[in-house]
């Protein structure tokens, strides 16, 4: 895949999501990136909330034009195809929504994902009328593009609090018939809810987000009907885990947190070889 154009690797991320189980881990920097495109992933997705993380805000918080100049950077620092988490489309119409993905696609994205999410506390979703309009939206907007970059509609029910199974199905089923390539439920845990929704929006992929420990394997996901597993936030909270738990003890004057591995050395020779492979 070294060198793959913007189109091929759009193809490439597609055909991922034609059989079998493939795991979309979710760096927060092109440093990260390339450390997970080093490790044999064949894909990689942005996180929303390790991006905010990074710039010291909330997750939600961050600007179109800033997750923009996020979404391109991540795309030019490895060779792989990359998934943006493009949070609720960044516009309050159809119409806002058709604009931002215009230009979430000229980033080179070979994929990109819209939710349903409000950002109100009183009324966390949108209702299923109008969030599957947006996705309408999104969806006209890659196709006047010409491109193949991957739709993927987010019900966020479980997310926000309001862990309703039928819901987030007839949810996922509207935004389905409006054009979702690949549907997402993140949120749901159990090995029932997961193969209830599998079933229900089937043919068409699903992701399953695994931001926790849990017992369930990708075997186990993949003979379920999954597509592919993200992870979300998971390996950010993991880095600031680390990087929290030293600083405190750096705080009562002690030297005994730091990490292990990977060391300087196994650092700089990653990031020796791993440059921006990004071809147009």
């Amino acid at each position: 895949m070294i060198g793959s154009t913007v189109s091929q690797k759009r193809d490439m991320f597609r055909k991922l999501h034609d059989s079998g189980c493939f795991v979309l881990p979710n760096p927060w920097d092109a440093g990260s990136a390339q450390l997970l495109a080093s490790m044999g992933f064949l894909a990689l997705a942005t996180t929303s909330s390790g991006h905010a993380w990074s710039c010291a805000k909330p997750d939600g918080a961050m600007k179109r034009d800033a997750v923009l100049e996020h979404i391109r950077s991540m795309v030019q620092a490895t060779h792989l195809p990359i998934n943006a988490d493009f949070e609720s489309g960044f516009g309050e119409t159809p119409g806002d929504v058709f604009e931002s993905v215009q230009l979430a696609v000229a980033t080179g994205v070979a994929g990109l994902s819209v939710e349903d999410s409000t950002g109100n506390a009183q009324a966390p979703v949108r209702g299923i009328e109008e969030a599957a309009e947006r996705i309408r939206a999104a969806r006209a907007a890659i196709d006047a593009n010409g491109s193949n970059t991957l739709l993927v509609a987010r019900a966020e029910n479980f997310f926000v609090g309001r862990p309703d199974l039928p819901d987030t199905v007839k949810r996922l089923q509207a935004y389905a018939e409006a054009g979702a390539d690949c549907l997402y439920a993140p949120g749901i845990r159990t090995r029932d809810e997961i193969a209830t929704v599998v079933s229900s929006v089937a043919p068409k992929p699903v992701n399953v987000l695994i931001g926790w420990n849990s017992d369930l394997t990708v075997e186990e996901l993949s003979e379920m009907g999954v597509r592919r597993v993200s992870v979300g936030g998971a390996l950010a909270r993991a880095a600031w885990n680390g990087f929290h738990r030293a600083a405190h003890a750096l705080a009562d004057g002690r030297f005994d947190a730091f990490p292990d591995s990977p060391t300087g050395a196994e650092l700089n020779a990653i990031f020796a070889t791993a440059g921006p492979m990004d071809a147009r």
